[in-house]
């Protein structure tokens, strides 16, 4: 049939395939840093990926599942306890412990999912802050953890300093590449579709046919299941956990601001967002209770001026794409 035009559909573009290569002489110079760096710098790094990939797992839920929560905390807190009883009490190897600790809250997310979804809008993120309230108090009342004082991951001085520093730093890179590839493949996939037009109207995803309810449920499964591994990792690295720091409502604002101010629903938002973030925290340390207030004048100016965020900015403006999600039909 010659009327018939013929056509390719593109999948990559010149910048995502240049972005490519950079990530993974990226990917090697991070992995290599235990050769050449030194301690104060690899434990900076694992602070930052943690953050980084808290405020990705905010943005799949927030970004593509519509679903603002205010108690992602909640899995930092409980991977981060988890490591403790698995290590510290059940005498699991502390590494193993990390993946352990996300799936273990991977699967308490499917029975609170039940609970949170019964809400909407508001109310779900206002249920989703008790339940973290209503974990960090729990918590708070088991002496064996230590009760509202905490306790220290003691069971680490067995294993020498040096191999215990660059395996945990060797864990969050892991961490880190796993989850972006991961969530860019999830994307590209008719589960991305799906979250796709679950952002842009649920009532018409779901007249199409897109299983709204399941795709959800498995978002803020596997939200959690990366939240509990950030908190398995960064308390980790530093030997010691409480509950007041497990359950910091401080993690869901960083996670918030930093996706904010990036650029919600889309990939490179958070990477710009936390660049923006730790910038921020380096140059206003010194201001003490100041501190929050002007993170919190600077998150209101750019969401003014730019609505869509930094990046949504730079690429409703420019069109630019550095990790292409979409695919192009060309005609011959």
């Amino acid at each position: 049939m010659s009327g018939i035009p013929s056509f390719t559909v593109e999948t990559s573009t010149t910048t995502s395939q240049v972005t490519m290569v950079f990530c993974i002489i990226f990917a090697l110079l991070m992995f290599s840093m235990p050769l050449w760096a030194e301690s104060s710098l690899m434990h900076w790094c694992v602070e930052v990926i943690c953050f980084l990939v808290l405020a990705m797992m905010w943005n799949l839920m927030a970004g593509y599942g519509g679903l603002v929560s205010v108690g992602q905390q909640a899995f930092v807190g409980l991977g981060g306890y988890g490591l403790f009883i698995l290590a510290q009490h059940l005498d699991v190897n502390p590494f193993a412990s990390v993946l352990i600790s996300g799936v273990v809250c991977a699967a308490l997310a499917i029975p609170m999912a039940k609970v949170f979804f019964r809400l909407k809008g508001g109310y779900f993120a206002i249920g989703t802050w008790v339940g973290s309230e209503i974990a960090k108090i729990s918590i708070s009342n088991i002496p064996f953890l230590g009760a509202g004082s905490g306790q220290s991951l003691t069971v680490m001085v067995k294993i020498p300093h040096d191999t215990r520093e660059n395996i945990t730093y060797w864990i969050a890179c892991m961490l880190l590449f796993a989850s972006f590839i991961a969530l860019y493949a999830l994307l590209r996939s008719r589960f991305g579709l799906g979250l796709t037009a679950i952002r842009d109207s649920e009532a018409a995803a779901e007249s199409q046919g897109v299983p709204v309810d399941r795709l959800k449920l498995q978002v803020f499964v596997l939200s959690a299941f990366g939240s509990g591994l950030v908190g398995a990792l960064y308390y980790l690295s530093i030997l010691r956990i409480s509950p007041s720091a497990g359950f910091d409502l401080a993690w869901v604002v960083a996670a918030t601001f930093i996706v904010v101010i990036g650029g919600i629903g889309t990939l490179e938002g958070p990477i710009v967002g936390c660049a923006v973030f730790f910038l921020l925290r380096y140059f206003l340390a010194d201001y003490g209770v100041w501190y929050w207030l002007i993170m919190g004048i600077v998150a209101i100016t750019v969401m003014i001026a730019f609505p869509k965020g930094i990046w949504g900015f730079v690429q409703q403006k420019w069109g630019w794409r550095i990790f292409s999600l979409q695919r192009k039909l060309v005609l011959k």
